[in-house]
This record gives structure tokens, C-alpha cells and sequence, in this order.
């Protein structure tokens, strides 16, 4: 038997070791860093490089030197230790050398770093803004832009009792609802800054990051070398919400992006023609629970009944323990009666969704979602999880509220 299973374990390692050197598991094991798909990128790497094989040359001198040293100098051989306090002419060679290192590797690490800096002359500008939790995208030259959430199929494994396996998606938490679409072979220039706090914006293959820090704007650029989807993340801690909001690149020729451009274009004329029609509460309540399930979901649960202690239910029956300051914020605003949360009048739910509750979680969304949206989402809150008041909201009772509230 104990044969068997000492060959049953040698097997295992084989097979486990077979694994590991395949070429998929030697990707996702790799020490280096990526070569990238820019032409910054190439030269992040290629300076990478060269200041890894001159630490190489280096490590590989000094350590052979002291064995060298070690070996034909023990005392076994007779050797006696000299006895000096210095050496002009050892410190002069130990002085200069490292300093003509620094020296070769100082001089293409600030052409790599200037050129990192000449954001001047670019084909295409485009704004980067760092929400919690959520990225958005002004194309300053088109006049248009967008969010880019979680993909509701990463955010509906990432619920709390979900039941379901992340195995089940291969890009679990790496893919998004709308992507930064980008034209090939164009210089890009990205101005990065945050709306709440400092987030930051990294995408491995563009061979740079950048924080994303409100009230500040910082440049950088691109030039994709051929079409893909590139993946990255925020690189800076911004809270619970820190892990679910990754960003992708999707690299596609000139003809496909001016086709993508019109698309967009004529989605943000059919949004504003939607501000100003009356809409059915069967079409807002079904846009309200997209929104719901891709923005609001997150803290309140698909099902609308929080998280104690932490997030609101917005279901009117379920009871909620939060802190005294919490608890009296959410009862000036009619949003606490009891020990549970319940809806108050439609005016004041408006008020909190456009501009969120000071020391709560809940954010501000005036500028984060249009009219329509913010108008579908109170609609399908105020009648779902068993709530059922019947009340409709119409994106021209946004408006309404938008104007109100800029006149306090």
C-alpha cells in the first residue's frame, strides 16, 4: 500500500509540475514585468531591462570577487590580513565606478521619463474621472462621455450569499459594462483627477499609471500598437468598494471607433430627447432595475435589504441598526421612523439621490447618472421589494429638483 501511494504522490507532482510549465501556467506565474502594447511601454521595458542586466554584471562581480577572495585567501593557506587604514587609489575606483553606473543609467531614464511627460500634439483627449466606485470617461474632442461600472455578472457573484462559484467567470471582477473604447496607431493624451478621493488608474499593458486626486488633473499618454482588450485596476485603497472597479481598454481600428463614436453620439441625443416625453411606469420601473442592479445594488442588495449596520434597507418592512449619528442623519430626512427605514415623500427621496446624506455612505449621483436614470431608479425603488406606492417619477421632476436644490 505504501508503495502505491508513494507512486500515486509522485504522479500527482509530475502532473502538478507539467501544469506549472505549460505555457498558460508560465504566463500566470511570470516574474517580469509586461512588455506592453505602447510605445512607452517598450521603452519602460527596455529600461527595465537594461538596469536588470547591469545589476546582473554587477551582483555577478562583486560576488565572484568575494569568493574569489574568500577562497585563495583563507587562513588554511597561510594568509595574513593586511593591516591599513585606507586606500587612495581603492576608494577613487570604488567611487567612480558606481558613479559612471548611475551615471549610464540616469541619462535613458530621463529621456524615458521626458518623454513619459510630452502629452503635447495629441489626435485624441480624453478625461478620466475616479468615483466610488465606478470610472467615467469624457471624450473631450466628441463632446460625450460615460460610466463604466462592474459587469452585473461579477457584481451579482460578488453579493453577499449569492450562492455562486467566481470560478464560473473567467474575468470575475476584470470586466465592465462600458469600456474606454480607444482608436490604434493615435496619440491619446488622458487627464486623470478624482471626483471623492484619491483613486488611481493603471493599465499594465499602457506601461504607466496614474493617481486620480481631486482637485488635481494629471496628463499622461498612450499609443496603442494594435487592437485588443487591455485590462487593469484602481491602484490606489479608495475604500470597500476599492475591488470592484476595474477598468478596460478596448483597442479597435480608426473605421470601428468612428462607427463606435456615432453610436454614442446618437445614444446622448436619444437621452436628451428622453428627458422631455412622458414615460410609462412599466419603462421606468424596467431601465430603474438596470440601474438599480448596476449601480445601487452594490450596498443595498438586488433585493433591496441592505446590510446591517452598514447599508439601508430600502425595503420598507426590514429593520435597520446603524450608528446614532446615522440614525439621526436618516431621520431629519424622513428616512428612519421606528428602528426601520421607510420611504418618505417623494420630494426628499429626489433630494437624497441627487445629493447623497453627509457622514452616511450615500453618495451624491446628480452627476454620476442623467436625468432619466436618476428618475427610472427612484421609480423602480419606490415600487419594488414590496414597497408599492404607485408613485412615478418623470426625468422632467429631476430637472425640477436639480433646480431647486442649485437655488438653496
Amino acid at each position: 500500500m505504501s508503495v502505491i501511494k508513494t507512486k500515486k504522490s509522485l504522479l500527482g507532482l509530475v502532473s502538478v509540475l507539467g501544469v506549472f510549465f505549460t505555457g498558460s501556467a508560465w504566463a500566470d506565474y511570470a516574474l517580469n514585468m509586461p512588455r506592453g502594447v505602447t510605445s512607452l511601454s517598450h521603452e519602460v521595458y527596455g529600461l527595465h531591462m537594461l538596469t536588470f542586466w547591469i545589476c546582473v554584471v554587477i551582483g555577478l562581480l562583486v560576488f565572484g570577487v568575494m569568493f574569489w577572495s574568500i577562497l585563495h585567501h583563507r587562513k588554511s593557506k597561510g594568509a595574513v590580513a593586511a593591516h591599513f587604514h585606507h586606500n587612495t587609489k581603492a576608494e577613487l575606483i570604488w567611487t567612480i565606478i558606481p558613479v559612471i553606473i548611475l551615471v549610464s543609467m540616469a541619462v535613458p531614464a530621463t529621456k524615458v521619463l521626458i518623454n513619459m511627460e510630452n502629452v503635447g500634439k495629441p489626435d485624441l483627449t480624453i478625461k478620466v474621472t475616479g468615483y466610488q466606485w465606478r470610472w467615467h470617461y469624457d471624450y473631450v474632442d466628441q463632446g460625450f462621455g460615460f460610466f463604466s461600472n462592474l459587469a452585473t455578472k461579477s457584481s451579482d457573484i460578488s453579493k453577499l450569499d449569492s450562492g455562486k462559484n467566481p470560478d464560473t467567470d473567467p474575468e470575475y471582477l476584470r470586466e465592465v459594462d462600458n469600456p474606454l473604447v480607444v482608436p490604434v496607431h493615435e496619440k491619446i493624451r488622458i487627464l486623470t483627477t478624482g471626483a471623492d478621493v484619491i483613486h488611481s488608474w493603471w493599465v499594465p499593458d499602457l506601461g504607466w499609471k496614474k493617481d486620480a486626486i481631486p482637485g488635481f488633473v494629471n496628463q499622461s499618454w498612450a499609443k496603442i500598437d494594435k487592437p485588443g482588450v487591455y485590462r487593469g485596476q484602481c491602484a490606489e485603497l479608495c475604500g470597500k468598494g476599492h475591488a470592484y472597479m476595474p477598468i478596460v481598454v478596448k483597442a479597435v481600428s480608426q473605421d470601428k471607433y468612428q462607427d463606435w463614436v456615432k453610436k454614442k453620439l446618437a445614444e446622448k441625443k436619444q437621452a436628451a430627447a428622453g428627458v422631455n416625453r412622458q414615460w410609462s411606469k412599466d419603462e421606468l420601473m424596467k431601465h430603474g432595475e438596470k440601474v438599480f442592479n448596476s449601480i445601487c445594488a452594490a450596498c443595498h442588495q438586488q433585493n433591496g435589504q441592505g446590510v446591517a449596520g452598514m447599508f439601508p434597507p430600502l425595503a420598507g418592512g426590514h429593520k435597520f441598526s446603524a450608528s446614532q449619528e446615522m440614525v439621526s442623519r436618516l431621520k431629519k430626512r424622513g428616512f428612519y421612523k421606528d428602528g426601520k427605514i421607510v420611504l418618505g415623500p417623494v420630494s426628499e427621496h429626489m433630494d437624497i439621490v441627487l445629493n447623497g446624506i453627509t457622514g452616511t455612505p450615500m453618495a451624491a449621483f446628480s452627476k454620476q447618472l442623467n436625468d432619466v436614470q436618476i428618475a427610472s431608479v427612484i421609480t423602480y425603488e419606490r415600487n419594488s421589494f414590496g414597497n408599492d406606492t404607485g408613485d412615478v417619477v418623470q426625468p422632467s421632476d429631476i430637472q425640477k429638483a436639480k433646480k431647486a436644490s442649485s437655488g438653496k
